[in-house]
């Protein structure tokens, strides 16, 4: 997800901060005028249904609605969380977001009160009905938004999660309820720092999420046909691996890793290793807004269906064969 309206710059490396103050002053931004809204798109644009909303993820939220309630940077991230009040009229109010990098990605979000997030997070959601048992890695955990879908609707799964960033963990549980989770679910949750792409477990993942990106763009190595060939290496027989490829709505820190190209590069790379087996789900109103991508071969959609809660069965109907 980015922030693609107000320019911030940089932070020099300071501990959390924590602050009442609204989100205008306490970062410095580039622009001498702050506009009346903030912009604050997903690297999961919109989901199907957010046209029928008030406003979609799309449309800016209203400054006095936006507090920011911890900044800092680590040695991997510029990091931020920011608090979106209920009043809100956006399909954000009332959730917690954890933005990354210099463009403002959100990688994590929390609501308070309901657990889907009605953004890519929730596609993630549908996987485990379709893999066979055994654990489900998440490449590039983040803050654990996708953990907490899985492990709160399937009672079985039992998730690995890997985050290069110890600081996005710690802000995971300071702010975003990793901490509770992870008592909550001692046998069934367990997180790893470091390089999500060595991720592996005895016997292989039934399933494995990919949500990997840096300086607000997939990494480079989903672009290499070579580390889709170990990933599915490290996958149980019938496994499968789900991925968010970003899109046009992607901003990334570098103007030359434009978000379309990069996804059509990974989703072509992929496609080396598994063929036409590879399925994209397009989401927002334009088809390279923003995709996911799924291997394997798509099982019987109305069983699919029948295996997850109703709210998420919508998205079975939108996966497509992937063609060059």
């Amino acid at each position: 997800m980015s922030l693609n309206t107000l320019q911030i710059r940089p932070l020099s490396p300071f501990p959390i901060q924590t602050s009442r103050h609204t989100y205008p002053t306490n970062l410095k931004f580039s622009s001498k005028t702050l506009p009346r809204t903030r912009q604050i798109k997903s690297k999961s644009q919109e989901t199907h249904n957010s046209t029928r909303q008030t406003k979609t993820q799309q449309d800016g939220i209203p400054i006095e609605d936006v507090k920011i309630i911890a900044k800092f940077k680590s040695r991997h991230n510029y990091i931020r969380v920011l608090e979106i009040s209920r009043k809100a009229d956006h399909p954000f109010a009332g959730s917690r977001l954890l933005l990354l990098d210099a463009p403002g990605n959100i990688q994590s979000i929390s609501f308070l009160f309901k657990a889907l997030t009605n953004t890519y997070f929730d596609v993630f959601a549908t996987l485990p009905p379709i893999v066979p048992p055994g654990p489900i890695a998440i490449l590039g955990f983040g803050a654990g938004s996708a953990a907490r879908l899985l492990l709160e609707l399937y009672p079985g799964v039992v998730i690995h999660g890997w985050e290069l960033d110890p600081s996005v963990i710690d802000v995971g549980r300071e702010y975003f309820g990793l901490k509770k989770l992870e008592k909550q679910y001692p046998d069934r949750l367990f997180i790893y720092v470091g390089n999500a792409l060595t991720a592996k477990v005895k016997d292989g993942f039934s399933g494995i999420l990919v949500d990997l990106f840096c300086k607000g763009s997939l990494i480079p190595e989903l672009q290499d046909p070579n580390t889709w060939e170990k990933l599915r290496k490290s996958l149980r027989k019938g496994g499968r691996i789900m991925v968010n490829v970003g899109g046009s709505c992607v901003e990334a820190e570098d103007k030359r890793r434009d978000g379309k190209v990069v996804m059509e590069r990974t989703l072509k790379a992929m496609h080396r290793v598994f063929g036409n087996r590879l399925f994209v789900l397009n989401l927002g109103n334009r088809k390279d807004d923003s995709s996911l991508a799924i291997t394997g071969q798509l099982p019987d959609l109305d069983a699919w269906k029948k295996m997850l809660p109703r709210s998420l069965s919508c998205y079975v109907d939108m996966w497509e064969p992937f063609s060059l």
